[in-house]
C-alpha cells in the first residue's frame, strides 16, 4: 500500500456508519434532502454530516449543480464502497440471526421465467417440504431488472443473464435454455399432417419488443434459416398475458421448453408445443451474485439445491 493509500485507510476509519449510510443514500437518490429522509435526519444535519466527510478525508465528495448537487467522481467511488459496506452488514445481521436462533431466514431469490418455473420452484418445494420453517421470496423478471436488485442488496442471487463488462456481479454458467413454439389445445395448425413455416406466418406471434432476449434470437435463427420473418406480431413481457392470448386466440407464442414441459402432462393446461422444430435456443443463464459476497446458510441452501437439480 503506497503513502497516499495507507493515510486515506486511515481516514475513512475515523468515518462513522452514519456517514456512509448517507453518502450511499446520495448516490441512489441523487438528491439530499430525500437521503436525509431514507436514513432518518434531517436535511441540515445531512449537511454537515457531509462537509463532516470531506473535512476527515481532505476530498471534496460533492459538488454544486444548479439548485442540487451530483457527488464528484471521488464521492461517486466512496458511494459504491459505502452500499456494499451496508449490504455486507445486513448479510451479516442475518447471518447472526440465524446462528442465535437455529432458524432459516428469508431468502430472497430472482430468476427469469424458465428457471424460476424449472429450477426454483420445484427445489423450493423440496426444501420446505424438509424444513417447514424455510422461507423464501422469489422475484420473476427480467435479467436487467433482477442485476439491479442484486447490486441494489435487494436479492441474495439471481439465475439470470450477466451483460458484458459487468464488474459488481459475477456469473456462473448454468444452462442453456431452449425454446418452443406454443399454441392453444384444438389450434387449427395442430390438424395438419406437416406444419410450414408459411402456415405458422398466418397467425400473430407473441413476443416482446425487439430489444428482448427471446425476440431477438427468435428474428436470428429464423434469418439464419433463411425462413421469413412474422409480421404480424403482439409485443407484451407479460408471461399471464401471453398465456391468455394463447389460450383465447390462434396466437403462437416463443416460450422457454422449460417453461412447457413444467406444465407438460396436465390435460387442464390450456397449450401444448407445437411438433416443430427450428432450433430456437436463447443464451445459457447464469447463476448470478455480487461479486465476492458471502451467502447466508438459507441462501447457499437453495443455491445448492439449484445447482444439484442441473
Amino acid at each position: 500500500m503506497n503513502i497516499v493509500a495507507s493515510s486515506l485507510a486511515g481516514q475513512l476509519r475515523r468515518l462513522k456508519p452514519v456517514h456512509l449510510r448517507l453518502l450511499a443514500e446520495l448516490d441512489h437518490t441523487g438528491a439530499l434532502g430525500l437521503a436525509a429522509i431514507r436514513i432518518g435526519i434531517a436535511q441540515p444535519a445531512a449537511s454537515r454530516l457531509l462537509a463532516e466527510m470531506e473535512e476527515l478525508l481532505g476530498l471534496s465528495l460533492h459538488e454544486r449543480q444548479g439548485r442540487g448537487l451530483r457527488l464528484t467522481h471521488v464521492g461517486q467511488a466512496l458511494a459504491r464502497r459505502a452500499a456494499r459496506i451496508e449490504i455486507e452488514l445486513t448479510d451479516a445481521a442475518r447471518d447472526l440471526a440465524e446462528a442465535a436462533t437455529g432458524r432459516a431466514g428469508v431468502v430472497r431469490v430472482g430468476s427469469v421465467t424458465g428457471p424460476a418455473l424449472s429450477l426454483v420452484l420445484p427445489v423450493l418445494i423440496a426444501i420446505q417440504r424438509a424444513l417447514p420453517d424455510f422461507r423464501a421470496e422469489v422475484t420473476v423478471a427480467t435479467s436487467v431488472n433482477l442485476c439491479d436488485l442484486l447490486r441494489d442488496g435487494r436479492l441474495d442471487f439471481a439465475l439470470a443473464r450477466l451483460s458484458p463488462g459487468e464488474t459488481q456481479l459475477e456469473a456462473q454458467v448454468i444452462a442453456g435454455e431452449p425454446l418452443s413454439l406454443v399454441v392453444r389445445r384444438g389450434h387449427p395448425v395442430l390438424v395438419r399432417p406437416e406444419i410450414s413455416i408459411d402456415d405458422l406466418l398466418r397467425h400473430d406471434w407473441v413476443m416482446g419488443d425487439d430489444e428482448t432476449l427471446l425476440t431477438q434470437t427468435v428474428i436470428a435463427r429464423l434469418s439464419e434459416l433463411g425462413l421469413p420473418l412474422p409480421q404480424r406480431r403482439i409485443s407484451t413481457s407479460s408471461f399471464l398475458f401471453t398465456l391468455a392470448l394463447l389460450n383465447q386466440t390462434d396466437a403462437i407464442a416463443p416460450l422457454a421448453t422449460s417453461v412447457v414441459d413444467s406444465f407438460a402432462g396436465n390435460p387442464s393446461v390450456p397449450f401444448v408445443s407445437l411438433p416443430v422444430d427450428f432450433g430456437l435456443s436463447v443464451a445459457p443463464f447464469s447463476l448470478v451474485t455480487r461479486t465476492g459476497a458471502q451467502m447466508t446458510p438459507s441462501a447457499q441452501r437453495l443455491i445448492d439445491g439449484i445447482l444439484a437439480a442441473v
